[in-house]
């Protein structure tokens, strides 16, 4: 089992830039796969990035592709997400997520069924 608690979230203008963090607690947190997805009202949870467990390999939704990063250290137990050039279309809740424990370093999940622990999200609004 993981538990995740994200935070960061706010109110930012478009164009503007905003880290999230999410910090994770569990005994197998290293060898974890990590995630970051989105939601609006109305809208299916949506992938936005991954992260293997060594943090060798990274995917991105093309949505946020060249805008966006997504980090970790498993030194500090935490997962990252770097959102640059903000637009009205990023507002959503902001959720973290780990897969299930892996051993293969590249592994990246994007779909949703694929992460068994979730953070409680964060609010991220874009203002014009």
């Amino acid at each position: 089992q993981v538990q995740l608690v994200e935070s960061g979230g706010g109110l930012v203008q478009a164009g503007g830039s905003l880290r999230l963090s999410c910090v994770a607690s569990g005994r197998t947190f290293s060898r974890n796969p990590m995630g970051w997805f989105r939601q609006v009202p109305g809208k299916v949870r949506e992938f936005v990035a991954g992260i293997s467990w060594s943090g060798g390999s990274s995917v991105y939704a093309d949505a946020v592709k060249g805008r966006f990063t997504i980090s970790r250290d498993n030194a500090k137990n935490t997962v990252s997400l770097q959102m640059n050039s903000l637009s009205l279309e990023d507002t959503g809740v902001y959720y973290c997520a780990a897969a299930r424990v892996s051993f293969v370093d590249s592994w990246t999940p994007v779909r949703w069924s694929e992460y068994a622990s979730w953070g409680q999200g964060t609010q991220v609004t874009v203002s014009s």
